[in-house]
Order: C-alpha cells, then structure tokens, then sequence
C-alpha cells in the first residue's frame, strides 16, 4: 500500500505565525544579515508555536544577532500583539539598550501595530522588517526557532501549557544560552561570548 500510495496521510497540525497583511507601517530592512561585531547592536525577534495535548500555545523571542544569546521571551495561549509587547518589554528590561540598536523581524502584524512601534521608539530602538516573502534576512531567529523545535519541543511531549511555561524556560537560559556552542561567536556559547567581550571592553 505504501509503494503504490495508498496508505494513510497523517495530518499534521500547523500554524502560520506572520500575517502580512494589515494596513499599518512597514519598517526598512536595515539589517541585512551582515553580523554585528558587537551585542546590541542589532535584535532579531520572531514566533513559534508549541503543540500541547489540546492545541497549542506561542513563543516570542528576541535574540542579539551578535551573541546569539536569546536575551528575551515570553509566552503565551494566544498568538496576539501583547505577546510581542509582552517580549519587547522583557528584552529593554533586561538588556538597557543603546540608542540606535536595531530590533529586526518580519513583516508580521504584531511587530507593526502602533503600540509596538511606539514602545520600540520609546526603548530608543530602530525598527527594521524583511523583504515580503524572504526568511533569510531574519536567519538567525529563524534558525534558532529550529533548534528549540528539533532538540525541546518535539521530544518533550508537553501535554499542557504549565508543562511548556515549566520547561521551556529552562531550556532557553540552561541550554541555549549556557551551553550550546555557536559558531558565529567562535564557537562558544552566548553566554561565554558576551563575558569574554565585556572584559575585552572594560
């Protein structure tokens, strides 16, 4: 039955986190994938969705294109504006960043909607979208959004959104920022990368 086609299809669940279509602003792209030689210069932020036993929950998160430390997140049932605020708040709180600093990320309604453009603004950031239709100029998100998905999400078999609030966490600041290498930081990890820089700096 499989030779011939004739074996069962699963179905599998998706969800598509860019809508693209809205009336608000769109940002230049000024980030072009060209990696900053310093943190915070350049954030790239982006969605995923997480299934659970019962549908699904979202992740935003921010990453410096530098480091590629993910230095904000937030999680949420719905995938709506105030998860990106929600983000965004996390990421200026914990970061203070530098007038000027890009925050990159696609042409989604929930980075163009005048709440988050004001608060970009507010923060001193410089608001920056992709080319309609083009994941490689938000690589970096993208590809971490990969790697959360193959090493975490698919193998954890979260059966509830307590169960992904709990762990993903954990996985985020333990793994990906503490301990998995990267080799656009010399093959460290962010958190190593961002040490080493600092004394070179200080």
């Amino acid at each position: 039955m499989h030779a011939t086609g004739l074996g069962i299809k699963p179905w599998r669940r998706f969800v598509r986190t860019t809508d693209s279509r809205h009336d608000s602003p769109i940002f230049s792209n000024l980030y072009r994938n060209i990696i900053p030689d310093q943190p915070d210069m350049v954030w790239v932020a982006d969605f995923t969705y997480i299934r659970v036993a019962i549908g699904f929950c979202y992740l935003a998160v921010i990453l410096d294109a530098c480091s590629r430390k993910v230095i904000g997140h937030a999680l949420s049932r719905h995938l709506d504006r105030e998860l990106a605020l929600a983000a965004l708040h996390a990421t200026v709180m914990n970061r203070n960043p530098p007038k000027g600093c890009i925050q990159h990320a696609d042409r989604g309604c929930q980075y163009a909607f005048q709440r988050y453009r004001v608060a970009l603004e507010a923060a001193g950031l410089c608001g920056s979208m992709s080319s309609a239709g083009n994941p490689y100029h938000n690589a970096q998100a993208e590809s971490f959004m990969k790697t959360l998905k193959l090493e975490e999400a698919y193998r954890a078999g979260y059966e509830t959104f307590a169960d992904v609030a709990a762990r993903l966490p954990i996985f985020i600041e333990q793994i990906c920022n503490s301990k998995r290498l990267h080799s656009a930081p010399s093959y460290r990890t962010p958190e190593e990368f961002e040490a080493l820089f600092a004394q070179k700096a200080a």
